[in-house]
Formats: structure tokens, sequence, C-alpha cells
């Protein structure tokens, strides 16, 4: 990667390394080398420069991820580094930029989206400012910008990426509804709420703009009920919005209308036109809701074909499955995850029908606890061998022996595009006759070398095959997510990952003793 960079750039990561000639000479660069500079100075983590090159950027727009992109000059792609260092002074330089001179003001958009938060940092630092961080930095600087006696001219439209929970909520609210005039008016495209009540959580949609939201994820823990979904979509409304995640329990009934079937169903049907207004809708995840019997009645009324569904642990019967693997969606879907369902013993002839509509188009399938035991393989493997596309499979907590595995996965390298896999601890792992574990906990009680010698047998099938260029793993506490790992904290529900790390900690603890 290295070796590509354009003259242009070098030149551009020689000026940065001295950052104080940098800073004094940035008056006489051409405004078309700004984009270079940043990037050599986000590059080299010199934060100063950073900052002085914001203050003064002679651009109209600033698009962080573009810039942070692959280019002519530079190849190489930094948008996966979220490093806490230049987004800080990144987020300075904006502030100094709206406090100077109106005459010197040139930028009216900062976009500061198209960052991926990942789970290993690659900056020189090291220290990663994840979503919720930057939404904090952003709010508090907003918040401070708006008790400064400025001049305001036009204010500079910042399009951000917000995520939300009680411990940055005041400072989100006053930067997204400003008292006086703002110089710094934020818009945000995507918005993960967690933690929040039903009723703050109302309170911010409505000043988050949401005729021009596109994703809404809300988690873990804030406690919705149908009530509060029918009222969230029917009172704030979302024209835009592509991608939408509920919480577990979101289609439960209010307590008021609990002993009516009738008001519950009358509650879906509301939620599912709410839905159907909502034209450009590709991505819903319901995992955790008990939608026993209702999948026709939420997904029927849609306008467009989803792209993205998930349905783990939704409790679906007989009639979801066969209303799935019928209707408009099953041809357009890239991303499935029917988890915690036991499809090939209850509803094979649906499941399998619903993969062979969706063939075309998966790319991933997620179907973790599932039930699925070795005399299960032969059918799975028919089930998947129209499936081109597909690129991740996922299946951890299903009870297969190591044979049955080696089956599978000499089956699978036939699948061109896979490149990752996720497979349950094989059964031959833990103690004989045992039932096979369905807790976290317990399941991570196995016999690690025996483990290592299957998952290389594994290995050794897809490197037979040709194929190393899939990639294996067993992750038990779940894949990596950022944003739970970065305000797990404040949730203080993860508890598991509390112990895991205090697991490391006290063994680490032991080596130095030794």
């Amino acid at each position: 990667m290295g070796t590509m960079r354009s003259l242009r750039f070098i030149s551009a990561e020689a000026l940065v390394s001295h950052p104080q000639v940098a800073r004094q000479s940035l008056d006489s660069v051409a405004y078309n080398l700004y984009p270079l500079l940043f990037k050599a100075s986000y590059l080299l983590e010199q934060a100063e420069v950073t900052r002085a090159v914001l203050g003064r950027w002679p651009l109209e727009e600033f698009r962080l991820g573009a810039l942070l992109g692959p280019s002519a000059d530079h190849p190489q792609d930094l948008r996966d580094r979220a490093c806490r260092a230049c987004l800080e002074a990144l987020v300075r330089g904006l502030a100094d930029h709206v406090l100077q001179d109106q005459s010197r003001r040139r930028l009216r958009v900062a976009d500061l989206t198209g960052i991926r938060d990942v789970q290993v940092q690659r900056c020189p630092c090291g220290r990663a400012l994840g979503k919720w961080g930057r939404t904090r930095l952003l709010a508090r600087t907003c918040c401070e910008l708006q008790a400064e006696p400025l001049a305001v001219g036009l204010p500079v439209e910042v399009l951000a990426d917000l995520f939300v929970t009680e411990g940055n909520f005041e400072a989100v609210v006053q930067a997204l509804r400003p008292a006086g005039p703002a110089p710094l008016r934020v818009h945000c495209p995507s918005f993960r709420a967690d933690s929040l009540s039903p009723s703050q959580l109302l309170h911010v949609l409505r000043l988050a703009g949401p005729g021009a939201l596109r994703k809404l994820e809300v988690v873990h823990n804030v406690r919705l009920h149908a009530g509060h979904v029918q009222q969230l979509l029917a009172q704030v409304g979302f024209p835009r919005l592509a991608s939408l995640t509920l919480p577990t329990k979101a289609f439960d009934a209010p307590p008021a209308c609990a002993s009516t079937p009738d008001g519950e169903d009358r509650l879906l049907a509301s939620i599912a036109r709410e839905l159907s207004k909502m034209t450009q809708l590709t991505e819903l995840s319901v995992a955790f809701s008990r939608l026993t019997g209702k999948i026709r009645t939420l997904l029927g009324p849609l306008q467009t074909p989803l792209r993205v569904l998930d349905l783990a642990n939704c409790a679906l019967n007989h009639a979801d499955m066969a209303f799935l693997a019928d209707c408009a969606h099953a041809a357009h879907l890239e991303v499935l995850d029917l988890s915690g369902h036991n499809l090939v013993s209850l509803f094979p002839s649906t499941f399998f029908r619903l993969l062979g509509q969706a063939a075309r188009t998966l790319r991933i399938l997620t179907l973790e606890e599932c039930g699925i035991v070795d005399s299960h393989v032969g059918m799975l493997i028919l089930g998947l061998s129209p499936c081109h596309r597909l690129r991740q499979l996922k299946f951890l907590g299903n009870p297969l022996s190591a044979r049955a595995l080696r089956r599978l996965f000499a089956a699978l390298c036939e699948l061109p595009e896979l490149r990752c896999i996720e497979f349950p601890v094989p059964k031959d792992c833990y103690p004989e006759g045992a039932a096979y574990p369905q807790d976290e906990l317990a399941m991570s009680k196995f016999d690690q070398q025996k483990y290592d010698e299957i998952a290389e047998e594994l290995r050794a099938v897809l490197l037979r095959a040709d194929r190393e260029d899939i990639q294996v793993s067993t992750p038990l506490f779940g894949s990596f997510d950022p944003d739970i790992q970065e305000t797990s904290n404040e949730l203080g529900v993860f508890l598991l990952q509390a112990f895991k790390t205090a697991l490391e900690n006290f063994s680490r603890a032991l080596r130095q003793i030794e």
C-alpha cells in the first residue's frame, strides 16, 4: 500500500510531520491540497494540524468518509480508524472554524458520517472514540458554542450518526434544540438509542429530524411495548426510513389490552399500516418479540421488498413460515436471521422453500440454536447448495458432531462467495451422554484441546478444497459489537462481559505473581 502514494501525498506527509511549519504555511497552501493535508494529518496522528486544517477549511463541504477513503493520491482506506486524538481535534477545528470572522468562513456542510467501528484500532495511538463518544463530543461542542456571543451567519450543517443513552441525552437534546441562534445545526441520518425511557426516546426523536432519518435502532434497554411502537411510528413518522431495529418484546401488548386478543391484533395491524407508509424500508429487525401467527399481519402490508430480515427467537409457527416462503420479500432477502427456531425438524418443507426463493440474493444467513442435529445435515446441504451468493453462514449452538461438521464443511466449499463460517462447539467436546448446553456459561465449559483438534480438521477440509479464503470461528460470547462494547458500563446488564474481563485480569495478576 505505502508504495502507491502520489508525490503530492508524500509532500503533504512531509509538511504535516512538522506541525509548526504546517500551521504557519496553511494560508499559502492551494485550496485543493487541503483534503490531502487532512488525510495526511489523520494518518500520522498530527492532531494539532488536523485541528488547524479544519479551522481554516477553504471549501464549502467537508465529508469525512470520502476524505479518509481510498483515493488516487493515497489508496489506503482509513475509515476504520476511529482515532480519538484525531476526531477530537477535528471537532475542535470545526468549532474554531465557526468562531472566526465571518469573511473567512467558507464551510457549509460538515459530514462526519462514514467511520467504521472495528474491534482492533489500527491508528498509532490505538485509542478509539466510538459512536457514543462521538455523539457526546459533538453535542457538548454544540452546547459550548451556543453559549458564545457569536455573529451567526449561515450555520454549518453537520451530519452525524447519533448514539443516545441516558448518559448523553441532555446534551444531545440541547444540541438538537438550541434556544437561540446556533453556528452548528446537527442533522442525523442514523440514530441508535439505548437505556432511555419511552418518553425520552419520543422526545429526542422528534428533535432529530425524523423526516430525513434513514436508520433507526432502538435496542436492549429501551423498554417498549406495542403501544409505544405504534405511538412512535404514528406520531413521529419516518417517511424516508430504510432500516428499523426494535428491542426485545417490542410487540408485547401494553398492560391495558393484554386481556383482549382483538385489541392486540388491532394494534399490530396499526403498526403494520405505519410501516407500509415507509416506502423506502428495506431492513427490519424484530428479534426476541413474540410473533407467533402474526408474520402475515406484520409483513403483508409492506410496500417494498425487504432485503434484511431478523426474526430470531420470535416463536414462529407453521403459518408464519408458510407466509415467509411464499411472500414477495423472499426473493429479495440478502440477510436473514431465523435463530431460535427448530426449522429443520418442525418446518422442513417451508424452510427449504424459503431458502430456494432467497437463493439468488442471500448473502448472510444466521441459524443459531435451531436444533440442527447430525441427521439434518444432508437436508441442510441440499437446501444451501443453490445459495451461490452466500458470504456468511452462522450456526452456533447447534448440537452437531465433528463428523457431521466435516461433511457440512466439504459441501460449503462449493459455495464460491463464502468467506465466513461461525460453527458451534462440536458436541464431542462435551461430556458423553450430557445434554448439549443451552446457556453461555455452560457452553463455555468444553474440552478446549479436543475443540482445537476438530477446528484444525475442519480447516484442513477447507485447505484441501483450496478454500483458505474462508474464515472459521466459534465466537462463544457473540460477535464483536462496538456499540455494546462502548456503553456496557452504563448499561450495567452485560455482567458476562464484566465476568470475562475479571477472569482475564485475575489470570494476568496470577502471571505477574509467578
